[in-house]
């Protein structure tokens, strides 16, 4: 991929809003090593020039207009291309208060960087080369893991795991063209048919790993975005008990910080990994009733938004009416049932509840001795991944973007198929499989449009 054009060095802070030990500044181009050498002082003497790629000094920067010293610092010199954005960055490692930052910030502005655009670090990045579009996505994906099981997956994803089997596929579809094409060049020979048999044969096998591909998408956009898991259940049968539990210490919660790479405040419970995206979490702990204080209604809202239902019922009372309007929300969505308080004498009928599950789980659970939450914990995991492989043994499809083009590429495959079953020319087969392999190359970028490019990097913070 060619080098940016352009010469605009740009600059901005690459750590988080907020106090903290260190904060970094963050400049990228050709005048950076020159902006740098404007500012800092060395202890030692040394010129921000004289350092070789990958080394650091100790000093001082200095507003040149003032000769006021703003803060001590550290600098990494980092020489093109071996940089996050193959050009000559300079990072200004200096006290993470949001007054140094600023202050130091608009001193590289006024010696002629301008600020960056959000994500235009990692679009420079892609644009030079460094990294395909998927592996720049999955930069963005690290920064938002809630788990350490989304964490490998983006790690992954970053890594190649995903390109390289997209790459995979593309070259394959690619080597079915030529060997049309070449069918197609030199018709004396005959041979047209028998290309076309060889590539049936080549598409079934290319359709088999696209599908197996796929298969993950699900569970990588889960542990991407989070499990959207509602509790609803009648009155007192013990909702706010279970969230409670759910969000006991041992259990890590993650919060997304508005002002960084997101605008709302959103709170997962992990659960072996897969992180439960709780909606609706202070109405519920606000009530204990979503059916009687909100209404049926309101249980029926929450449910649409819900990628999983647990639904709680009380072991120690007949099935209520209450209970009932509850279990008939249920159709059409992935839901466990949890039949709570079983350390009570039991007077529900479990015979009259399995004609509303249409089959789902359904486990008996006691919230307050905390039985049975080891079970639900296993059976929330077993549901999310489906008998595949843990994030970190394969590639992962976690972005809605990737598996709409795979999706694509795989119907393009299909057509391919059909159009070889159906005894056409070769150059329609062709016509097929070239769309398969652009759809494929939106993934990495190889075929994608600037607009879904600039769309891409302006979900990323400023500084990355």
């Amino acid at each position: 991929m060619s080098m940016l054009t352009g010469d605009d060095t740009i600059s901005a802070i690459a750590t988080a809003i907020g106090e903290g030990g260190i904060g970094i500044i963050r400049i990228s181009g050709s005048k950076a090593m020159a902006i740098a050498g404007k500012l800092f002082i060395s202890k030692s003497g040394k010129t921000v020039d004289s350092l070789l790629s990958h080394q650091v000094m100790y000093g001082h920067i200095i507003d040149p207009a003032s000769g006021e010293t703003v803060d001590e610092a550290i600098l990494l010199s980092m020489r093109a291309p071996r940089s996050y954005t193959c050009e000559d960055v300079v990072e200004i490692h200096c006290h993470g208060g949001p007054v140094p930052l600023k202050r130091i910030l608009d001193l590289t502005l006024v010696q002629g960087a301008r600020l960056a655009e959000p994500g235009e670090f990692t679009k420079r990045a892609f644009l030079n080369g460094r990294l395909d579009l998927a592996q720049a996505e999955a930069v963005i994906d690290i920064i938002r893991s809630k788990t350490d099981a989304s964490l490998k997956v983006a790690v992954g994803n970053l890594s190649g795991q995903l390109s390289e089997q997209v790459r995979a596929l593309r070259h394959a579809v690619l080597r079915m063209i030529a060997q049309l094409e070449a069918a197609i060049d030199f018709p004396e020979e005959d041979i047209e048919e028998a290309a076309a048999a060889d590539v049936a044969q080549l598409i079934a096998e290319a359709k088999s790993r696209l599908t197996t591909l796929l298969a993950t998408a699900q569970t990588g956009r889960i542990l991407r975005e989070g499990l959207a898991t509602v509790i609803i259940g009648k009155p007192n049968v013990g909702k706010s008990s279970l969230l409670n539990a759910l969000l006991r210490e041992k259990r890590a919660i993650v919060t997304d910080i508005p002002g960084t790479t997101r605008d709302i405040i959103e709170e997962y419970v992990n659960i072996g990994g897969i992180p439960l995206k709780i909606i609706d979490t202070a109405g519920i702990r606000d009530t204990a009733d979503v059916v009687e204080k909100i209404g049926v209604e309101r249980a029926k809202a929450l449910v649409e938004q819900a990628d999983l239902i647990l639904l709680l019922l009380d072991s120690s009372a007949p099935l209520s009416p209450e209970d009932r309007a509850v279990l008939e929300l249920l159709p059409g969505k992935q839901a466990i049932v949890l039949i709570n308080k079983s350390d009570l004498p039991a007077r529900l009928e479990t015979e009259e509840v399995e004609k509303y599950t249409g089959g789902r789980l359904v486990l008996k659970i006691s919230v307050a001795r905390e039985e049975g939450l080891a079970a639900l914990e296993q059976a929330i995991v077993d549901m999310v991944y489906g008998g595949q492989v843990s994030p970190g043994e394969a590639a992962f499809v976690n972005n809605v973007r990737h598996s709409a083009a795979l999706r694509a590429a795989l119907e393009r495959l299909n057509d391919a198929e059909a159009t070889i079953e159906a005894g056409m020319p070769s150059d329609c087969i062709v016509v097929d499989l070239r769309e398969a392999w652009e759809k494929l190359g939106a993934v990495t970028g190889d075929t994608v449009g600037e607009d879904i490019i600039d769309q891409i990097f302006t979900q990323f913070c400023i500084g990355k």
